[in-house]
């Protein structure tokens, strides 16, 4: 496969190399909740961290969702987002390596980027996780058209995307599901026959004609799976299906031989099991349109088969949770923060409850945080300060019960908890022994 090449790959790639594996050492007072839990926040540098996952988290992870800065030229708060085009690719080139090794073999990788540097991305990630594992990019309007950057910028940014990778074939998304009542709701019509009507036969079919006054049409609140669905027999429809071709054929210019308002009961049509379909002609003489009504097609009317898999959008519009997250959580981060309403699209549709989620440019802790309340465990890493002024008194809070964010969409009461860790010494020494006094942690179950 071919590789992206910059300046200083071949020399970065080796120093990536050259990083050592570090213990994890727990910081206890720095926890909270129920370290059972699964769930662990770590402090310090992604790539030494992530390395020192691998002995105990190696294909176990089922959603990584990562929010690198985007090299966007701007200095943020908490971030330096103004790294040099090939120094942000040779940070980000070891560590997609290391996510890949620790994802699960049914799992997902998704990472959010705006196009500063979006499609060099997408190169450098068809070259770690496979070309053939892409599965879609997901564009998100994070902010509306009304609202300014800056008034000297000459173009507006209004959407990000993410890069949907999977592990392998194995992996599956949770996709939408339509309920019954969505799929049965059109069909909310109902044809009283009033009389036994009168037989003609039309396209060698016999078929019952009933007069205005011999039947009733009835048109209810809510649909079954016995109601029937009003449809329009003009357009494309004569074209498109034997209903609209039987109609344009043997019914279109009848009103004036069997009289306006008319009904006709065609057996031996279409595909719902009912036996026939109903049919009206114009109701005034001007009118030249018509009306066919059918039933719940065979194969929808089981209820497993209603239920079936919606493909996933591939645009979002959550200009209005991006727009109001600043301080959710009562994490004041200025640049960069993701709402959980849209961590939560997300981690909904690419694990399920029970599942691992790592995120490990963690921010101001809001993945961690959504993960919590989904009843996902996690696993967040934040290189900066804030994981100790930020993300970790958040997480308390949601530990807690705290209320903001999504908590009172998905009823969240609290409970759970993490432990707190930060890097400590390299485990070997330069020629390959391990150091003296090294005691391997037991990390969070």
């Amino acid at each position: 496969m071919p590789t992206l090449r910059w300046l200083t790959r071949d020399e970065d790639v080796r120093a990536a190399d050259k990083v050592p594996y570090r213990l994890l050492e727990e910081q206890s007072e720095l926890g909270y909740g129920d370290p059972r839990a699964g769930n662990i926040l770590i402090q310090g540098d992604n790539l030494d961290a992530l390395k020192a996952l691998q002995p105990y988290y190696a294909g176990q992870v089922k959603c990584i969702y990562i929010d690198p800065p985007y090299n966007t030229g701007s200095a943020f708060e908490h971030y330096d987002d103004n790294l040099e085009h090939s120094q942000w690719l040779s940070i980000m080139q070891p560590r997609l390596e290391l996510l890949r090794d620790l994802l699960a073999v049914d799992g997902f990788f998704l990472c959010q980027i705006d196009d500063a540097q979006g499609p060099y991305l997408k190169v450098l990630c068809d070259e770690v996780f496979g070309r053939d594992q892409y599965q879609t990019t997901l564009y998100v309007q994070v902010r509306y058209a009304q609202k300014t950057l800056k008034q000297d910028m000459k173009y507006h940014k209004q959407i990000e995307h993410v890069l949907v990778y999977r592990a392998s074939p194995a992996s599956s998304p949770n996709q939408p599901i339509v309920r019954n009542e969505d799929a049965f709701s059109k069909f909310n019509f109902e044809i009283v026959e009033k009389s036994e009507g009168k037989e003609i036969e039309l396209g060698g079919r016999r078929v019952i004609m009933f007069s205005k006054d011999d039947y009733e049409i009835k048109k209810h609140p809510s649909g079954w799976v016995d109601g029937l669905k009003e449809i329009w027999a003009s357009g494309s429809i004569l074209d498109g299906n034997s209903s609209g071709r039987f109609f344009r054929d043997y019914l279109a210019g009848r009103s004036e031989e069997d009289g306006l308002g008319v009904l006709y009961k065609v057996p031996n049509i279409g595909n719902d099991g009912l036996g026939h379909r109903y049919f009206t002609g114009p109701k005034k003489a001007t009118a030249t349109k018509g009306k066919y009504y059918q039933g719940v097609p065979s194969e929808k009317r089981d209820d497993s088969e209603i239920s079936q898999p919606q493909p996933i959008p591939n645009f979002h519009d959550f200009a209005g949770a991006f727009g109001n997250c600043r301080l959710e959580g009562d994490a004041d981060f200025r640049s960069g923060k993701k709402p959980e309403a849209w961590l939560k699209y997300l981690l909904e549709r690419f694990s399920s409850e029970g599942d691992l989620v790592l995120d490990s440019f963690l921010g101001s802790g809001s993945t961690a945080a959504t993960a919590m309340k989904l009843k996902r465990k996690f696993i967040g890493v934040e290189m900066g300060e804030q994981a100790v002024s930020h993300c970790s008194p958040r997480l308390k809070k949601v530990v807690d019960g705290e209320q903001s964010g999504i908590s009172e969409d998905v009823s969240w009461q609290g409970g759970g908890g993490f432990r707190f860790y930060r890097l400590g010494p390299a485990v070997f020494t330069e020629d390959g022994q391990i150091q003296p006094h090294i005691r391997f942690p037991v990390l969070a179950a």
